[in-house]
């Protein structure tokens, strides 16, 4: 408001002076505006044509889009609207080296690629004869992820999302060869990366979206596998619950992802009625809810976050259960289930790929569509015939060239309304053809079968 009107500030809001070209305003704005509509504003009441850049009284640049109070401007500060050019100060350059020693993608890349490493270290090592030599390796693997675990240095949030991989190589690299069964060593696994991950997740300061997607998949993967072990069921049984959790979890992960909550929502210290507000009702004050935009997109940071792991969770899951369940699937009734299940559960995560907007995590799910799309199709063709050969090949490539024709002819590609609700058919019709797949998959059917029989 003009200075000729009175000020009543709150907690909520600032009492600002903008000294500019046009000369001197106060104002009284909310306490999560940003530079921008204060130098709108400013601009606005003085006339300006142009909106003019915002610095604090040492001439420092604040952001168009930074928050006042991000940027330590106080309710009766002095701001400053600038219409030429800002030479940058060395705040700004302090700023600049701050944001360069933050973690980037190379470094997400780069602890990618040590997971990597770390799993085929385990695996080799399970090829070792000498006990010894493999008692090493797996205690040097588990030294390394305790130490990728400590909160020390700029690239910690990568790399205590590592650190459970390590702890998972280092229990295949001891107990791999030792004659167990292979559920019972994915069990092994399993449970030493949610430890890893739970020490990473109690010393990291920061996000641990990553960590709890650790902790959750690790445990639910050793529990299902375990009690395989236990109740001396085939190993076909856990790899298909495996397979169809998979299958399901790539449908309900935004679930978790879009989980808001309340304190994004609500302001609470605007819900309190203080004695100020009880004498006296300010009828011109701004009744709408402001909620600042570092919130939000700290919100939307999350959310990312948890969408990214659940899809590579998901890849690895499917990587490890569909060749299992393939190879442990030798009875004719429970192959044939097998093999639906993975047709059909790659079907339907290529369908609900579509639906996410997120790059990396659309990648990953489509990745593992396509694993259990090439695993089938490897299958079928070391079965068929050559003259079965060539057909499925043309067929496959066939039904890709229409599908894609499809798409294009529909005016707006895969993103059209046509194409949507059909897609969204498929994708209910392969996940309920999945869901009945694994009962025949896991041995039911053909146990009640003889039941009966």
């Amino acid at each position: 408001m003009a200075e000729s009107q009175p000020v009543l500030a709150n907690a909520s809001t600032m009492v600002l002076s903008v000294h500019g070209p046009a000369g001197v305003v106060d104002l009284m704005v909310p306490g999560g505006v940003t530079a921008h509509d204060v130098a709108r504003e400013y601009a606005r009441q003085s006339g300006l044509t142009a909106i003019p850049l915002l610095q604090t009284a040492l001439g420092q640049l604040i952001p168009a889009d930074r928050l006042l109070t991000d940027a330590g401007v106080e309710s009766g500060d002095v701001v400053v609207a600038a219409t030429g050019f800002h030479r940058p100060r060395s705040s700004t350059r302090d700023a600049a080296r701050s944001r360069a020693g933050e973690p980037g993608p190379l470094s997400a890349v780069g602890c990618t690629a040590a997971a990597l490493a770390a799993a085929l270290a385990g695996l080799f090592a399970t090829t070792i004869e000498s006990d010894t030599t493999r008692v090493a390796v797996a205690g040097g693997l588990l030294l390394t992820g305790l130490l990728a675990t400590l909160p020390v240095g700029s690239h910690a949030r990568h790399r205590v999302v590592a650190a459970p991989a390590f702890a998972a190589a280092a229990a295949l690299a001891y107990v791999g060869p030792a004659g167990y069964q292979i559920p019972g060593i994915v069990a092994a696994c399993a449970l030493a990366a949610a430890v890893i991950a739970a020490v990473g997740r109690a010393w990291s300061p920061g996000s641990d979206e990553a960590l709890t997607v650790w902790i959750v998949v690790s445990s639910v993967v050793a529990s299902v596998t375990g009690l395989t072990v236990f109740t001396e069921f085939e190993p076909r049984v856990g790899w298909a619950i495996l397979l169809t959790l998979a299958m399901l979890g790539a449908r309900f992960a935004p679930v978790f992802a879009i989980d808001v909550p309340d304190h994004a929502l609500i302001e609470m210290e605007k819900l309190a009625v203080t004695a100020w507000s009880a004498r006296d009702g300010v009828t011109n004050r701004r009744g709408r809810m402001i909620v600042p935009e570092s919130a939000m997109k700290k919100l939307v940071a999350s959310g990312t976050r948890m969408i990214t792991a659940s899809a590579a969770a998901i890849l690895v899951v499917v990587c490890i259960s569909v060749p299992l369940l393939l190879q442990t699937a030798v009875v004719d009734v429970d192959r044939i289930g097998a093999r639906c299940l993975v047709f059909f559960a790659g079907a339907a995560i290529l369908a609900v790929a579509r639906s996410y907007r997120h790059a990396a995590a659309r990648a990953l799910l489509r990745l593992a569509g396509l694993v259990c799309w090439a695993v089938f199709f490897v299958v079928i063709l070391r079965i068929a015939s050559p003259a079965q050969q060539a057909g499925i090949v043309a067929g496959a490539v066939t039904i890709g060239l229409v599908c894609v024709a499809a798409g294009v002819a529909t005016g707006r590609g895969w993103r059209s309304v046509w194409w949507s609700r059909r897609a969204e058919v498929a994708e209910v019709m392969a996940g309920a053809f999945g869901i009945g797949a694994a009962v025949v998959a896991s041995g039911l059917f053909r146990a009640l079968w003889e039941m009966n029989s």
